[in-house]
């Protein structure tokens, strides 16, 4: 049998994502975060979708602000040094969405439940907090072999996860550095919870280079429904090893959310005002995007 090409433009990736979706966004705080496609779901106008993660930021934010979140599952919601995320504080506060708080290592182990098949993840930690009081979908047990108390977790449940990564061929194999930290261990937990899994990357490159170091390959072909080449798909947020956080967007980004009008304004000039990624980039200046380099490539 022959081999099927999943290489495909953003917006056709985005087409792929329904109104009332839960998705899970590859990346951790503000690093390497999928943001070209966040845009893109933002001028496509998806509405009520979930967010479900484990530490989010601006590409949450972003659509929280844009009007095309109903509901969000995760421990935060914050730009780390650059402050709030005003709009998800603004909402949240006016009871525009609906937000459940789940605490970071069982936000992740969600994930792990998925990935796993289970219908929920134990937990040993959660008595006297409010986190389980709160939620009634987490539910208390005996656990049969010691006789303590656990809490069932519910697992992530996404529809579709998002990740942007630095290669993959046309085909859906996704490489990963061999030297990683935390947002690129998320993205394969991540891609293993859910059977839509949607992948941009910096370089589509061929086959035989990702044969190079098979190790490398974390998101096999099978795992993947779609993949597009997106160069700078993260910015604002870094790539590790290819390029940094652009900190005087981030800036401009989170003075931007002090209120809906001037956030509004923000929308209207990089993300309504350009008709996709490659505008955006326009928008951004090939001297400031050259600036970002990082000479120091992951081994």
């Amino acid at each position: 049998m022959g081999r099927t090409s999943k290489l495909c433009s953003l917006s056709d990736a985005v087409s792929a994502i329904a109104d009332g979706d839960r998705i899970a966004f590859g990346g951790f705080a503000v690093y390497q975060r999928p943001i070209a496609f966040v845009h893109e779901l933002i001028r496509q106008k998806r509405r009520d979708l979930t967010i479900v993660g484990v530490v989010n930021a601006n590409e949450t934010d972003l659509l929280v602000g844009a009007g095309c979140v109903r509901r969000i599952e995760t421990s935060y919601v914050g730009l780390e040094n650059y402050g709030l995320a005003r709009n998800f504080r603004r909402a949240a506060e006016a009871g525009e969405i609906e937000v459940v708080d789940y605490p970071e290592l069982i936000a992740w182990d969600r994930f792990r439940a998925s990935q796993e098949n289970l219908p929920f993840w134990p937990c040993t930690f959660l008595g006297g907090s409010d986190v389980a009081r709160l939620n009634p979908d987490i539910v208390p047990f005996t656990c049969p072999v010691t006789g303590k108390q656990l809490w069932a977790v519910p697992p992530a449940r996404p529809d579709v996860v998002v990740v942007h990564a630095i290669m993959g061929d046309e085909y859906g194999n996704v490489a990963f550095p061999a030297r990683r930290l935390l947002p690129q261990s998320v993205d394969v937990t991540h891609t293993r919870s859910c059977d839509r899994v949607i992948v941009t990357v910096e370089r589509i490159v061929s086959t035989e280079e990702i044969k190079k170091h098979p190790e490398l390959t974390e998101i096999p072909s099978f795992r993947t429904t779609h993949i597009v080449e997106v160069p700078y798909g993260a910015h604002p947020t870094a790539v590790l090893g290819i390029y940094q956080a652009d900190d005087k967007h981030f800036r401009a980004y989170a003075e931007a959310g002090s209120t809906q009008e001037i956030f509004d304004s923000y929308l209207a000039e990089y993300v309504y005002g350009t008709k996709d990624h490659h505008e955006y980039l326009e928008r951004i200046g090939l001297r400031r995007l050259i600036a970002l380099r990082n000479v120091e490539l992951p081994s």
